[in-house]
């Protein structure tokens, strides 16, 4: 291990290769890929068509600035995508990655308000939300840990209620949930506020937590009342994922913005979108903003490639299909363990939340650190789980992620649940 990386980890294998939904180390092990990296590895490893077309259009030209020159990579890039895109006429501001791509959509956001005129500066984002790490999307996050080390820099958003539905806040629960939270974001809101951001399926920090159906016309509606513009963070939940190209087609939400990344190059590139509407584009008298390497020649082009190979194997109604799969694959191999509380999730993106105590939905205290626990376990008998804390309470609760490659199979998705099986009763007996 070099003594000149920061690292971030201890004692961690070498990567050599992958294969589809299987990667192996520098000693020959095998490891069955769960959690896509960081839900990130929609195709899988290996997928040639990409590696060739990146190839490509570097060997043609690698990089030029996005103020000096278009590039026909970008310009085919965005008229594949934008059909697919559930925003009006939309406009598609390429970056390198989620956070970059979150900062863009609350700066366009802002410049949208400005130039009608009204000078609205605040964000409302939800509790229990992850957003990315940079300064503005930690500021809208509602994850606790990830925060606290940073908040004498943060402090100027506001945040609601999250649809969790396994711990859900509303008084009338299961009925009318959604016209609660809705309730609750009216309350917030006053002539300050300038967007609500939300992923439409809650992922890392809340563990693939799915609405009621009334959820999203109801915030919707609020948004478009109070003029306050939507944006929904598809970074996780996008291409593919949840079994649509994007989750919100799931409740036929439209939003102003949307940002992606993860699945847009599928981890072959460091890919990020902001999309906004025509509308909002049109609006903008100005948009002062930029990153060196936005509207990237080679990005648009992985981009490309990998909606591609998303289209030609079907692999969005594979989602859909993988989903169910490793639904049923998960309550039968970890569905009667006394530590687990919820199995839940839409399409390959699945969760599981760990308790003490499944009649009171008691979380484990963090001190036990019981999600990590799983997680090594889980490797080391060749499984790569992604985990997350915090859900709870901002402080306990443990939570086991899955977002494996699209491409991962029947006979996989049982051996991802029988190995998490077996790291859980390693680990609690």
């Amino acid at each position: 291990m070099s003594d000149h990386v920061f690292a971030r980890g201890r004692d961690l294998p070498v990567v050599a290769r992958g294969e589809g939904a299987v990667v192996f180390d520098t000693e020959g092990r095998r490891y069955l890929d769960g959690s896509g990296g960081a839900v990130v590895t929609s195709l899988g490893h290996g997928v040639t068509e990409v590696v060739a077309a990146i190839a490509r259009q570097a060997e043609a030209v690698a990089y030029v600035h996005a103020t000096a020159f278009r590039s026909e990579a970008l310009d085919a890039y965005a008229d594949e995508l934008a059909p697919l895109l559930p925003v009006d006429d939309p406009r598609i501001y390429p970056v390198s990655g989620g956070s970059e791509a979150v900062e863009t959509a609350l700066k366009m956001a802002r410049a949208y308000h400005l130039a009608r005129g009204e000078d609205r500066h605040v964000v409302i984002g939800r509790d229990g939300a992850y957003h990315g790490n940079s300064r503005g999307a930690l500021d809208v996050s509602g994850r606790a840990g990830l925060r606290a080390p940073y908040l004498p820099w943060l402090g100027s958003a506001r945040r609601t209620t999250a649809p969790y539905e396994y711990r859900c806040p509303a008084p009338t629960h299961p009925h009318g949930c959604g016209r609660w939270h809705a309730a609750q974001l009216n309350r917030l809101i006053d002539d300050d506020v300038a967007a609500f951001i939300a992923e439409p399926v809650a992922g890392a920090a809340l563990g693939a937590c799915v609405p009621d159906d009334g959820y999203w016309p109801a915030v919707a509606e609020v948004c478009r009342r109070r003029g306050v513009l939507l944006i929904a963070d598809e970074v996780m939940t996008g291409f593919g994922r949840t079994g649509a190209w994007f989750a919100s087609e799931h409740w036929d939400l439209r939003p102003d913005l949307l940002v992606a990344a993860k699945g847009a190059a599928a981890g072959y590139w460091p890919l990020g979108l902001a999309v906004c509407s025509g509308a909002v584009h049109d609006t903008l008298a100005g948009f002062t903003h930029g990153f060196t390497y936005s509207h990237h020649p080679v990005g648009a082009a992985a981009g490309s490639a990998v909606l591609k190979v998303l289209t030609e194997r079907n692999l969005v109604a594979r989602a859909a299909e993988g989903g169910a799969e490793l639904d049923a694959a998960l309550r039968h191999h970890l569905g009667d363990h006394p530590a687990v509380g919820d199995v839940r999730g839409l399409g390959l993106l699945r969760a599981v939340e760990l308790v003490a105590d499944r009649e009171t939905r008691r979380p484990f205290d963090r001190a036990d650190r019981v999600a990590e626990r799983v997680v090594a376990a889980a490797k080391d008998d060749g499984l790569l789980l992604y985990h997350s804390t915090g859900c709870a309470d901002g402080r306990d609760g443990d939570l086991l992620l899955f977002g494996p490659p699209l491409v991962i199979d029947a006979g996989q998705l049982d051996e991802l649940a029988a190995r998490c099986a077996t790291a859980l009763h390693r680990v609690l007996g």
